[in-house]
């Protein structure tokens, strides 16, 4: 099945990571044949097919080797996935050694096998993604570590955080999934070669051999039951792509409501010329972040598609074979998009230092009400400072008083405080707590994980 190729639009400014190129129907053709290849190399180490059949098939499992026309022409007639791709690698082996090739397989052994080393290259391409996230998002947590935000519960002001302590969290997510992509590695990347129901029947105890010799050709593991109706570790890589892409839709979502003009803490990049409207010349749109928040939701909507998938009735069904491989394609295409946004957002994304600092101030202090309170409880108990605290909040907000001036004039406040001591509780840069060491602690992690990322793959 051919992949949608139209997640985001193809007209961004950000570059295709390269996804696509790999669920072209050429491309899995590619890797359909690797796995005929590493199928007759592993059954001739076992003498179940000549060498020298092995050499020629191996040599000729080019795709640019084969005719386009003649393998258009049999998908035509046969309406079959794999058997016209078959007949023109077995007429271009030719005698004596074609009729070997596909020897004891199914269609789904060589199908998925392939299919698992498209999601590799995936994979890899994802990690330098995810790492080129992290190198950036480090550089942003390092600059912004001790730079004071408006924390935020509930939609409402809680109590100051800093921008570098938001963006510890999300690296500390992205660390997981990278946790998570390794994780599932060695159960994902597994040769089948079961046959047609998965019982080793054309093989016999050959069967296990050769597809462990096929899993070491290609640097998979090996299933050790080859049913058809497995799809577990497929669906798991799935979920894994709905978390990733969960995180980065949260990251996106909250940019974009930074961005708004009620906020104007951050933006997004909005290089020279973007043109944010066709008729409001002001426009300047959070346009990366929506690409990301939609594309996300695609992925987290292919979860479910995916567990439905897992449902196989008896020992095979394409019906979902046909939803697995549509939810994989689409799940790598959008996570890739996802992703190079991601990046170019973390790379160039303006943080307007006094917009924060403004809206620290909205409330004339509120957000230090905790402050206040725990320090007058030291003195009267929690909850009778909380009493204390609770009615000069919630007068200064519902009549539009000064929160200074009314704890200032509250006797069983100021019994135990001057006001000196009141101003200084009422500075939010001195109560974010050990946001700054948590996002250093980030900067340090991200950078050894993009390292790591950056590395080429074991």
């Amino acid at each position: 099945m051919a992949a949608n190729s139209d997640t985001l639009p193809t007209a961004s400014r950000v570059s295709d990571p390269g996804i696509r190129a790999l669920y072209r129907l050429e491309n899995r053709w590619q890797a359909w044949l690797d796995v005929e290849a590493a199928l007759a190399r592993a059954q001739a180490e076992l003498g179940i097919i000549p060498a020298e059949a092995a050499e020629a098939i191996a040599a000729t499992a080019r795709f640019e080797l084969m005719d386009r026309a003649r393998i258009d022409e049999g998908f035509a007639r046969t309406g079959h996935t794999l058997v016209p791709l078959v007949w023109e690698l077995g007429r271009i082996v030719g005698e004596p050694h074609g009729g070997w090739v596909h020897w004891g397989a199914t269609t789904q052994n060589i199908t998925q096998t392939g299919d698992l080393l498209v999601l590799r290259q995936a994979h890899a391409i994802f990690r330098r993604q995810i790492g080129e996230v992290l190198s950036a998002m480090a550089d942003l947590a390092g600059r912004t570590a001790d730079m004071p935000i408006a924390g935020r519960t509930h939609g409402q002001h809680a109590v100051p955080a800093t921008f570098g302590y938001k963006v510890a969290v999300w690296i500390d997510e992205l660390l997981r999934h990278v946790e998570r992509l390794q994780q599932v590695a060695p159960r994902l990347f597994v040769a089948m070669l079961g046959g047609g129901a998965g019982t080793f029947a054309s093989l016999g105890k050959h069967g296990p051999p050769v597809q462990h010799g096929i899993g070491r050709l290609l640097g998979f593991g090996s299933m050790t039951v080859p049913s058809r109706a497995i799809g577990d570790h497929l669906a798991e890589n799935i979920c894994i792509l709905g978390l990733l892409a969960a995180t980065c839709g949260k990251i996106g979502r909250e940019i974009y409501t930074l961005m708004k003009t009620e906020f104007g803490e951050v933006e997004e990049p909005v290089p020279p010329g973007t043109v944010g409207s066709s008729t409001m010349p002001q426009k300047r749109n959070p346009k990366l972040c929506q690409d990301i928040i939609s594309a996300a939701a695609e992925v987290r909507g292919l979860v479910p598609l995916a567990l439905e998938a897992m449902t196989t009735e008896h020992e095979a069904d394409r019906t979902t074979s046909l939803i697995m491989d549509s939810a994989e394609s689409r799940a790598c295409i959008a996570t890739g998009d996802i992703l190079s946004r991601l990046a170019e957002i973390m790379r160039g994304l303006r943080v307007d230092p006094r917009r924060m600092a403004a809206n620290l101030d909205l409330g004339g202090g509120l957000i230090m009400a905790e402050a206040v309170m725990l320090d007058l409880g030291a003195a009267i108990g929690r909850q009778h400072a909380h009493d204390v605290v609770y009615d000069a909040a919630q007068a200064a907000f519902v009549e539009g008083k000064s929160f200074s001036g009314l704890l200032a004039a509250d006797k069983r406040l100021t019994a135990h405080m001057d006001q000196e001591t009141i101003a200084k509780l009422l500075d939010p840069t001195t109560y974010t707590g050990l946001c700054a060491d948590m996002a250093r602690e980030g900067v340090t992690r991200a950078r050894r994980a993009a390292a790591e990322l950056a590395a080429p793959a074991s």
